[in-house]
């Protein structure tokens, strides 16, 4: 998991020192600074609370999987390995982010101007086999995050009880909404970086043609 570069986003989205997207990247350093410290804050904090490194990475490796970005993925699935167990909870987060695979956002608004734009999707839950190996912490916290990704118009006080049944402290959720928030954040970033890169190597190429 050692970053070669400067920050995550820069690993992720295969940045090089002295790049033309490092020069942009440059022009906002605060911007940049900023990203950096929401990781630091979320998976290497100076005091861990009610999240543990495992459950962080595994939310992550899920997430990522949600979102297809198979960079981020391997990323924290390298760093979810690096804990007790990591093998086979990477092995069965994979599996259930394979099973959770859908297209959204969809659900259901509070009844009212908003339920006419109503849409029926998949309510994932966690496989019978994965969620005895899992635990019901993190089972928990997976299908919260398929929620958060693909149907957050039902995020709802008893969205967040089904969580606090399953042993996640107050404190716990707000860090877990932060990781799935900044992992959307950051996984579209990269993709936009990567996006650039694409059409700066596609314009070159026509350039020299």
């Amino acid at each position: 998991m050692t970053l070669q570069t400067r920050d995550i986003i820069d690993f992720l989205a295969g940045i090089d020192l002295g790049s033309h997207l490092d020069v942009l990247r440059a022009k906002r350093p605060e911007t940049r600074l900023n990203a950096q410290k929401s990781f630091d804050a979320l998976f290497a904090p100076e005091h861990l609370g009610d999240v543990t490194l495992e459950e962080r990475f595994a939310v992550a490796t899920f997430v990522a999987g949600l979102h297809k970005a198979d960079e981020a993925g391997s990323f924290y699935a390298s760093g979810l390995r690096e804990q007790a167990n990591g093998a086979s909870l990477v092995a069965a987060v994979g599996a259930e982010a394979a099973r959770a695979d859908t297209a959204g956002p969809y659900g259901r608004y509070p009844a009212g101007p908003l339920s006419r734009e109503d849409r029926p999707g998949l309510v994932y839950e966690v496989s019978h086999e994965n969620r005895a190996h899992l635990g019901p912490k993190l089972s928990a916290a997976l299908e919260h995050s398929h929620l958060l990704v693909f149907r957050p118009r039902e995020a709802s006080a008893e969205a967040l009880q089904k969580l606090l049944d399953a042993g996640w402290t107050i404190t716990g959720i707000v860090t877990l909404s932060q990781l799935v928030a900044f992992l959307a954040f950051q996984i579209r970033v990269v993709a936009g970086l990567r996006a650039l890169a694409a059409n700066s190597a596609n314009v070159a190429q026509a350039a020299q043609a």
